[in-house]
């Protein structure tokens, strides 16, 4: 399945919990050599695995695991290798702000 905007929260942990336990068979390692590789319990494993929520640590500890830490840098691409940065007048955002509405009720009075 094609992980995408569309999906529900659920659907997405469920497919990533499917493709994890995949590569985990296919190294092939067991919960408990993971476990012991990883630092992170073979109940934890196996929850990740059935699709519940195990934290964002264990999760980087898995992964790394596995040697599939590279493919966090997919998940939140690094803002300073975007293409717009090597415009010549280029300065980095330090913050959002939201624009102020113009409560304006004035009308030329040709306006409904």
């Amino acid at each position: 399945m094609k992980i995408n905007r569309n999906l529900q929260d659920k659907a997405i942990a469920a497919e990533l919990s499917t493709r994890f336990k995949q590569y985990r068979i296919a190294c092939p390692m067991t919960r408990a050599e993971l476990a012991e590789k990883s630092m992170v319990s073979v109940g934890t494993i196996a929850r990740f695995e059935n699709g519940s929520d195990i934290g964002l640590l264990n999760l980087i500890k898995l992964l790394k695991a596995l040697d599939l830490e590279e493919k966090l840098d997919l998940l939140i691409p690094d803002p300073q290798e975007r293409p717009s940065r090597y415009i010549d007048n280029y300065t980095p955002k330090q913050r959002v702000r939201k624009r102020k509405k113009n409560d304006n009720d004035w009308k030329w009075g040709d306006e409904e």
